[in-house]
């Protein structure tokens, strides 16, 4: 019983490994690589998955000056953490794509977050020598809505 288990597992396995991944995925796997690059503090690793032209906040960040952004965020932040909410990619061609998400970071030296931001994002991606590189960024904060004030109970 225990051979057919093994076997079954090892057959699912390559299965699955023999399937191309669609865009969609692809891209998703970058940032989600880029997100558990930054949460451990490994800048170099995350800018792996940054084109060399790769432009933000409407060209007026280049990628050395986002590398320098994101430095500081890591070092101001021992424990930076990220939430995507849901990540939406369009391909825009055979070697283009954007994706969309909303953003949740927070940040801080101890085990709760002493500080957090929710941001919306917009993402351009270009297929370069067989990678999805990020091409370029924009963030702004997100707009929520206004919760509403809870009403005293003592009235």
């Amino acid at each position: 019983m225990r051979f057919v288990l093994h076997i079954t597992l090892v057959a699912l396995l390559l299965v699955a490994c023999g399937k191309d991944l669609s865009v969609e995925q692809e891209i998703i796997a970058a940032i989600q690589s880029m997100e558990e690059r930054a949460e451990a503090g490994e800048h170099f690793q995350f800018m792996g998955h940054i084109s060399d032209d790769f432009r933000a906040q409407q060209g007026s960040m280049s990628r050395l000056e986002f590398h320098r952004f994101m430095i500081f965020q890591i070092n101001q932040h021992r424990r930076l953490h990220a939430n995507f909410f849901p990540i939406h990619v369009r391909e825009s061609g055979e070697t283009m794509a954007s994706a969309h998400f909303r953003l949740l970071v927070t940040g801080g030296g101890n085990l709760l977050p002493e500080s957090g931001q929710v941001f919306d994002v917009e993402t351009q991606w270009l297929l370069e020598g067989g990678d999805w590189m990020l091409s370029e960024a924009n963030w702004e904060v997100a707009r929520l809505p206004d919760l509403p004030t809870p009403r005293n109970q003592d009235q």
